[in-house]
């Protein structure tokens, strides 16, 4: 068991189930509810527009927006976030989709390669060695 500082609060907690607090995670949950039917309503509204009219922390609208549970596109045409690996302007999760099939791709050459599944043999052919194989015991 890790003692971890929680993203969102600071406050020391046993870190076994991620890096947010069960306190905060409550909250998130919570504010994730408002702020999804606010945006769903609202489509054009900025985060300061949301987090003003939700009372929602923008921080935590932030969180929601790196864990990939929201999507909120900047009117003006900017991005709110951007990718972790390469800086690009994305509106949700933490990489772009470039980036993340760079990784995948790069993550399956690492990966051993899978043997040929044995090809399938005659039915009867297969019920005759399995009897055989029983009778020899």
């Amino acid at each position: 068991m890790d003692i971890v500082q929680c993203k969102i609060c600071r406050k020391p907690f046993n870190g076994f189930s991620g890096r947010v607090c069960p306190d905060c995670n409550m909250k998130i949950d919570a504010d994730f509810i408002k702020v999804r039917d606010y945006v769903y309503e609202n489509k054009r509204a900025d985060i300061d527009k949301v987090s003003e009219e939700t009372k929602v922390p923008k921080q935590h609208i932030l969180y929601l927006l790196k864990q990939g549970r929201l999507i909120i596109e900047d009117p003006a045409g900017g991005s709110l976030l951007s990718c972790e690996v390469c800086k690009k302007p994305i509106s949700t999760g933490k990489m772009c989709d470039e980036c993340k099939k760079s990784l995948a791709m790069t993550m399956d050459k690492g990966m051993p390669a899978k043997e040929p599944a044995p090809k399938p043999k005659d039915e009867k052919e297969q019920n005759l060695k399995a009897a055989a194989k029983l009778k020899t015991r």
